[in-house]
């Protein structure tokens, strides 16, 4: 699917809502997004944000990449924080988003909510998917983990579904050799928990594409 008003973003009046954000509501919303059990991710809970915002017609989203060692690239990873006590999901998002990508809490409009997946070391994800205005990610603040947070890398949801090239990697995880694909978008690479969410998000807007990547 495209954006509809171009450039417009989550704030571009009735036209904007009327188009893209209805429409992302309604394909988030039926089915309803799966929830784990507990018992699947025993080590605790968190969140992502999911951003969509529209630029030039088109639904772009926003990621981060870790800070690495010189020579090295980290996978990107939509921004998020580990659940406080008693902390709402999309609180923990915002928080997240403003802490690792500098995107202020107002301008984020809820759309609903992606099947959650869980991590190698059993945490919980609670992937939030937010509407943003175009100008909110070209103005963001200056992220408050700037020093773990090397780059924040907008990118359209076309160069997701289309990867450069998708590599089969086995990598050893709690102890049993388990094989996860890599897709990697221009220099930067997608793997994981970030893929599987990805993924998640391409089938529920239509967009389908290859990101069926393990989520391990």
């Amino acid at each position: 699917m495209t954006g509809g008003g171009q450039g417009e973003g989550a704030t571009g009046g009735a036209d904007a809502v009327g188009s893209w954000i209805v429409e992302v509501r309604g394909r988030l919303a039926d089915p309803p997004p799966r929830a784990l059990a507990e018992a699947a991710a025993p080590a605790g809970r968190a969140a992502a944000l999911v951003p969509l915002y529209v630029e030039a017609g088109n639904l772009w989203t926003v990621l981060t990449e870790r800070a690495a060692p010189p020579g090295r690239t980290s996978p990107l990873a939509f921004p998020g924080a580990v659940l406080a006590p008693d902390e709402d999901p999309w609180a923990a998002a915002l928080r997240g988003a403003r802490t690792e990508a500098g995107l202020l809490p107002r301008a984020a409009l809820d759309l609903g909510r992606l099947d959650e997946a869980a991590t190698p070391a059993g945490v919980r994800i609670a992937p939030c998917v937010a509407a943003l205005p175009a100008t909110a990610v070209a103005e963001r603040a200056e992220p408050a983990d700037a020093a773990a947070v090397s780059a924040v890398v907008p990118l359209p949801l076309t160069a997701l579904a289309a990867p450069q090239a998708v590599e089969r990697r086995e990598v050893e995880l709690d102890g049993r050799i388990r094989e996860l694909a890599v897709f990697h978008v221009g220099r930067h690479r997608i793997w994981g928990v970030t893929a599987a969410l990805a993924g998640s998000l391409l089938a529920r807007l239509g967009l389908g594409g290859p990101m069926t990547a393990d989520g391990a």
